[in-house]
């Protein structure tokens, strides 16, 4: 751990925390999922979640130092594989691998498999599949589960995900993969994500603890409240609804509560360009194979920058429509 440094000069050190307001010309960059939105919640939590590590451990590439290196060139052969596009368009024959995003980024929709052959092979990413943005309906039993630790607690840069998988043959040639194109998963981070999830479990458990998943639900709630008061006052934007859905893990209905709004603008508009020149970074819907007059907005940006998106979301008016549009 490093303490403060012990000089006549420590008093003007910048403070990480301290947020600068936000000036309108400043540029509010919402095109990526950044979950900064969490950080209240786990600082004052304090040292409950810290790990401290000596500079003597962990020192070795390996947990098991009897594993063989492996020529990555010799175990992935990418010749194998080519990307066929949107599985709703799959018509050809033969083995494939169908990847399910559920809830699915941009739109957060709930997704089932599509192709449905015996020869295919299927791996659900459920990154979002957590209370804060959607009903847990059912528990998740698929063959092949990848998660994320940066989407459930916002710990993103950890770089931690994690996979559940039946096949212990899949299971196993999946280790192999990460064995050999990264020698392991960082122990440091591993550390870190296991101390964190130990406290989120906690928090579940303890009535006497504040719930995490309790905490950033109401937060995302909120804001989709606001973004929904603030769409719903406009004569540009619209935005998907959600239906009520009996959560298992609440034990209440409740709705999805993404964390990007799927933005929807007037036909023939530009809507990244329209949100970009009010100085908005979205992403646009061609990227996501649909029409510009989409735009993907994260809601998982710290509250000052949440704030004055709504607040210059709101400023645009019908007026506009030529900006942004061919």
């Amino acid at each position: 751990m490093v303490g403060p440094a012990k000089n006549s000069n420590a008093a003007t050190a910048t403070n990480p925390t301290k947020k600068l307001h936000l000036s309108p010309d400043s540029i509010i960059n919402l095109d990526h999922g950044d979950p900064t939105l969490f950080e209240p919640y786990w600082r004052k939590l304090g040292e409950k979640c810290t790990v401290e590590i000596s500079g003597s451990d962990m020192m070795s590439y390996f947990s098991d130092i009897g594993n063989s290196y492996q020529e990555v060139t010799d175990f992935l052969r990418s010749g194998l594989y080519k990307w066929a596009g949107d599985a709703y368009d799959f018509d050809k024959d033969g083995p494939y691998i169908e990847i399910v995003t559920s809830p699915n980024n941009p739109d957060g929709a709930i997704r089932e498999a599509v192709v449905n052959r015996k020869e295919g092979k299927l791996i659900h990413d459920l990154a979002y599949y957590w209370p804060q943005y959607t009903p847990i309906t059912r528990p998740a039993d698929y063959d092949i589960m990848l998660f994320t630790f940066s989407k459930s607690t916002g710990h993103a840069g950890s770089r931690i995900g994690w996979a559940l998988v039946k096949d212990k043959v899949v299971a196993r040639k999946m280790i192999k993969f990460i064995e050999v194109s990264s020698i392991g998963v960082s122990k440091e981070s591993q550390l870190r994500a296991a101390k964190i999830l130990g406290v989120v479990i906690e928090g579940c458990q303890d009535s006497a603890s504040e719930n995490f998943f309790e905490y950033s639900q109401c937060l995302m709630a909120e804001r989709w409240e606001k973004l929904r008061d603030v769409v719903k006052k406009s004569q540009i934007f619209s935005l998907p609804k959600y239906p009520q859905e009996w959560c298992n893990f609440t034990s209440k209905y409740v709705e999805s509560h993404p964390a990007f709004a799927w933005l929807k603008c007037k036909e023939d508009t530009n809507c990244e360009g329209l949100l970009k020149a009010h100085k908005i970074l979205t992403r646009g819907g061609e990227r996501f194979g649909v029409g510009k007059e989409y735009a993907r907005i994260s809601l998982l940006s710290q509250g000052e920058d949440f704030n004055e998106f709504l607040e210059r979301l709101s400023g645009i008016k019908t007026t506009e429509q030529g900006i942004g549009t061919t």
